[in-house]
């Protein structure tokens, strides 16, 4: 399996696991409906859990832009490994949502509240206030690659400086981080922490032809794709700079 084909993969199936989470608990008369916020953070901790998993010992299990890029700052990634991995996370992304979309169309049909049908393609703000709502992104991305940082040595990398995918083993510290940071700080834009997971379902959403879909809220779109850009900037910073 080569680098993108394991990114698109392992996207594919975290956002598959994410977007089927929120449709399960937001959307009515599912069997899962408004079980809460506990599932919904589960799910995209093992989510993640999953994606690592199948992609890891193929391109070292980025499935996030944001890792991508802390990793090329820090010297662990190839800069010009970021126009294969990215593109792919992205089209990975927008696939696993497609897919949560199909499964879940019945229910779709079954709301008129645009909010609903948005939630399980991209984040929207519990409070809208952009400079909170990127501060929330920025700070929460920043605890995901510091503890990725820390928990990923030179040792594990190979000869494409891609971390060597740990089995399910390694994955499982990744999925417990991502459902702390979701239960601790993701209450506030849903915890995007990922570009691609935003970017791609959100065109997903533009693009499909759902009944009282409502707007896509491209003007809120910046938050999740700078906000955790910024926040894995910091995070490799600060490894540099403690190293």
């Amino acid at each position: 399996m080569n680098f993108f084909v394991a990114e698109f993969l392992g996207t594919f199936l975290l956002i598959l696991m994410g977007s089927g989470v929120v449709a399960n608990v937001v959307l009515p008369g599912t069997k899962g409906t408004q079980s809460g916020w506990m599932v919904i953070t589960t799910a995209w901790a093992f989510g993640v859990f999953i994606g690592v998993v199948v992609a890891g010992p193929y391109s070292g299990a980025h499935i996030n832009p944001a890792v991508s890029l802390a990793l090329a700052i820090t010297g662990d990634f190839a800069w010009e490994l970021l126009w294969i991995y990215i593109p792919a996370q992205i089209l990975g992304a927008a696939c696993g949502a497609l897919l949560a979309y199909i499964i879940y169309k019945d229910h779709f049909a079954k709301t008129d509240d645009p909010a609903l049908i948005f939630a399980p393609f991209a984040t929207a703000p519990a409070i809208r206030n952009k400079t909170s709502n990127f501060t929330s992104e920025v700070v929460g991305t920043f605890v995901l690659i510091i503890v990725i940082l820390y928990s990923t040595p030179p040792a594990l990398l190979n000869e494409a400086n891609t971390p060597i995918g740990l089995g399910s083993l390694g994955a499982l510290p990744v999925a417990i981080l991502v459902w702390v940071i979701g239960l601790s700080l993701g209450g506030t834009t849903g915890y995007a922490i990922n570009p691609a997971r935003d970017l791609g379902p959100r065109i997903v959403h533009q693009l499909l032809p759902i009944k009282g879909k409502g707007s896509s809220d491209w003007s809120y779109s910046w938050i999740p794709i700078l906000g955790p850009a910024l926040g894995a900037a910091l995070a490799a910073g600060v490894y540099l700079l403690l190293e």
